[in-house]
């Protein structure tokens, strides 16, 4: 059972909006919010907190201040801005009005859940609408302003935790908190991806391991395209829970970006809501086992805005708050009418998708050299496993 949780929202993050058509539609996050509350997870074990923005010195973190300017410069006059060197005003991250406060509004909501966490205030703290994992200490990459993810990393270094591990599930390479941890040993940053021949942002590999005083702190599991289910989770259990109990960190930080789904848009992996609900559950099995409890998990992409996204974090924040929802069970009339009210589609019926979650063990009946998910996974046991003392 998980102890006091904080689910932080703020409305106002759905401001955090590139336009019609842009697939980072922010509805994703009112719909999730709204299936939240119909199922009453915002009450009981589960305080809804809003934190304020994050403030420059906090955005500096990680961001440089060239780049902070930047982007206020875009957010005050979009139609003016020319700061595509600084990946702003493109088709991946167009300008628009407010981009600096929904922004840094978003990165607030990580750092305050990390402070939440670190401080006691709460054992397991989410923000669905954070996981911006692409964007760079002086640039926007992949729908991603301000990199939250790393900025709450960076805030629990700063307040005195020793080792943060960071576990990356969505089907796009966390690229920009690698980047930020690169060379950093108190921090282990574990991304599973679709390999990045077939997929932005084309980074990701497994001989990418880290900088010269953190070797093996940078793990990479490049999944090949149509990988299912079992292959993903096989790829997950074969790699994340010896890495994290050799590890053994103070906070265990998590970003589940459903677009790893089968009807995802953007991408090619065909996993499924239930076999994403699977890894979270195991992700707050594995913050218990190994961080004594201390949990933090974000959102990430997931382009399904009806289908898959609020499923899938509604499951996660079932989960954090201890009271996790039955994978059989209807989602809820109201909602359903409320995203045809919002979308004009139909809104899915079930929590799950009707698959099992299941998979083969990679240390119970071998590696089939012939299998392109057990090659993906003991390139990166081969590549990471002896740096932290493991055999691969």
């Amino acid at each position: 059972m998980s102890g006091h949780a904080q689910l932080m929202w703020d409305e106002a993050v759905t401001g955090y909006d590139f336009g019609p058509g842009h697939p980072m539609d922010p509805v994703r996050l009112a719909l999730t919010m709204r299936l939240v509350e119909a199922y009453g997870l915002h009450q009981g074990p589960m305080e809804v907190v809003a934190a304020p923005p994050a403030g420059d010195s906090t955005l500096r973190l990680v961001h440089r201040a060239d780049y902070i300017e930047a982007v206020r410069r875009a957010s005050a006059d979009p139609k003016a801005a020319a700061e595509t060197s600084y990946g702003l005003g493109t088709a991946d991250v167009p300008a628009f009005t407010g981009m600096h406060s929904a922004s840094a509004l978003i990165a607030g909501q990580s750092v305050g859940a990390a402070e939440a966490v670190w401080r006691g205030d709460a054992l397991h703290a989410v923000n669905f609408a954070g996981g911006l994992h692409h964007a760079m200490p002086g640039g926007a990459s992949g729908f991603c302003v301000y990199n939250d993810a790393a900025l709450a990393i960076a805030r629990l270094l700063e307040l005195g935790a020793s080792r943060v591990a960071y576990v990356d599930v969505d089907v796009h390479h966390g690229d920009g908190v690698q980047a930020a941890f690169w060379d950093d040993p108190r921090v282990l940053t574990i991304s599973l991806h679709e390999h990045p021949r077939t997929l932005f942002p084309q980074t990701g590999w497994p001989e990418e391991t880290g900088g010269e005083r953190a070797r093996g702190s940078a793990v990479n599991v490049a999944l090949p395209a149509g990988t299912v289910d079992e292959g993903w989770l096989r790829a997950f259990h074969a790699v994340v829970p010896e890495l994290l109990g050799a590890f053994q960190p103070d906070v265990l930080v998590t970003q589940h970006g459903a677009d790893t789904h089968f009807e995802d848009p953007l991408a090619h992996l065909a996993v499924s809501v239930d076999a994403q609900r699977s890894v979270a559950a195991t992700c707050h099995d594995l913050a218990h086992a190994y961080a004594e409890g201390r949990w933090m998990a974000l959102g990430g992409g997931g382009y399904a805005v009806v289908d898959v996204v609020p499923r899938s974090w509604t499951h996660l924040v079932g989960i954090a708050a201890g009271r996790p929802i039955d994978p059989g069970a209807a989602t809820p009339e109201d909602w359903r009418h409320e995203v045809y009210r919002r979308t004009r589609q139909s809104a899915p019926r079930r929590m799950t998708d009707g698959r099992e979650a299941h998979w083969r063990d990679f240390s119970d009946g071998g590696y089939d050299p012939a299998d392109r998910v057990d090659q993906a996974v003991l390139a990166t046991r081969r590549a990471v496993f002896p740096a932290h003392g493991l055999l691969p």
